[in-house]
């Protein structure tokens, strides 16, 4: 028996720059541990370059959860870290 909800999101977690997802997708929460100084940066593409969404932090972490639809990535979302450990995104 179904409980009547259904999802379609996934997550991903990377402790280095890299692609986070291939191809669209909507970014629904970004979560990052804290340390002083950290910055995550993701770009709508496939490198470090274009449209970005910059989140800076310190050691309180960073705990992002965008409402409505998320924040829209056309061709893919790349991930650039500084300072930040690892970062755990929840997208569809």
């Amino acid at each position: 028996m179904s409980n009547g909800y259904l999802s379609d999101q996934r997550t991903s977690q990377q402790n280095a720059d890299g692609q986070l997802v291939t191809g669209p997708c909507r970014v629904t929460s970004i979560q990052a541990e804290g340390i002083a100084n950290a910055i995550v940066i993701l770009y709508d593409g496939t490198s470090a370059a274009g449209t970005a969404h910059k989140f800076e932090f310190g050691t309180e972490g960073l705990s992002v959860f965008v409402p409505g639809s998320g924040i829209r990535f056309k061709t893919g979302c790349y991930l650039d870290l500084t300072n930040a450990p690892s970062v755990t995104v929840t997208f569809n």
